[in-house]
């Protein structure tokens, strides 16, 4: 799978916009980011040590709850993976290249849906209170 091949796909779901958050595409339901594009950075190389280094496109995918982070991870999906800089945060990383595409769909359908369900319900303005008549 590709980044073109997810962003043709979040595009059909309801309510995505794209926009930049921490200088990589992310997409969104309103304001609440719930995939991006994420490259390992130096750090993240040097912690993986004699580790393979996943390689290609990756992409972030927030999840519902660590418990739901654990259980994915735990069925090792192929190109499924997460780095410590993400230890105690809710997202999983994904090496597109390895991955299979309905393994990636599911898991951005469910955050999609996560993301809407969050996404704060928007607030009526109050009325304005009517002028009283002047007496005279």
């Amino acid at each position: 799978m590709t980044f073109a091949q997810v962003a043709a796909y979040l595009k059909t779901l309801g309510g995505v916009t794209v926009g930049t958050k921490w200088g990589n595409t992310t997409w969104m339901v309103g304001d609440k980011g719930f995939a991006w594009q994420r490259p390992l950075r130096k750090a993240d190389l040097a912690r993986l040590g004699d580790e393979q280094a996943p390689e290609g496109d990756i992409l972030a995918v927030r999840v519902a709850n660590l418990d739901a982070k654990d259980a994915l991870l735990a069925i090792a999906p192929p190109g499924f993976f997460t780095i410590q800089h993400f230890n105690g945060y809710p997202a999983v990383l994904i090496e597109l290249r390895k991955a299979h595409v309905k393994d990636v769909r599911a898991v951005l359908v469910d955050a999609h849906g996560n993301a809407v369900a969050a996404k704060p319900a928007r607030k009526k303005k109050p009325a304005k209170p009517r002028a009283k008549p002047k007496r005279r």
